[in-house]
């Protein structure tokens, strides 16, 4: 599997216990839109379903390192966010936030 850009931000939030249906709102009224106009379009959302609960992951692809840093300066700095951080700050109990890059791999024939 390869992904069109090699750095992957791999976001996990942990959610306040029977507040993820809230957070969700939160997040799609007021952070989604900021986000797709600064990051971009996300490689995709996913809430945890077996290990850790209470989890939302979304994942944004990138250039390079400066290519993160310019978009994540400009979410950071657009005068909207902040209001997004207001709303959500007493339903996230925690962030992790990784970087990951791609890796190339050899394509093996065969059934494994």
């Amino acid at each position: 599997m390869t992904t069109a850009k090699p750095l992957i931000d791999h976001r996990t939030y942990t959610i306040a216990l029977r507040k993820m249906p809230e957070f969700l709102e939160v997040f799609n009224r007021l952070a989604m839109p900021i986000l797709m106009e600064t990051l971009g379009h996300p490689v995709g959302f996913y809430t945890s379903l077996v290990g850790p609960q209470n989890q939302f992951v979304h994942l944004w692809a990138y250039d390079d390192l400066a290519d993160y840093e310019r978009r994540c300066f400009a979410r950071d700095t657009h005068p909207h966010f902040g209001a997004y951080l207001a709303a959500s700050g007493h339903l996230i109990t925690a962030q992790e936030t990784r970087l990951v890059k791609a890796v190339p791999m050899a394509v093996f024939s065969g059934a494994i």
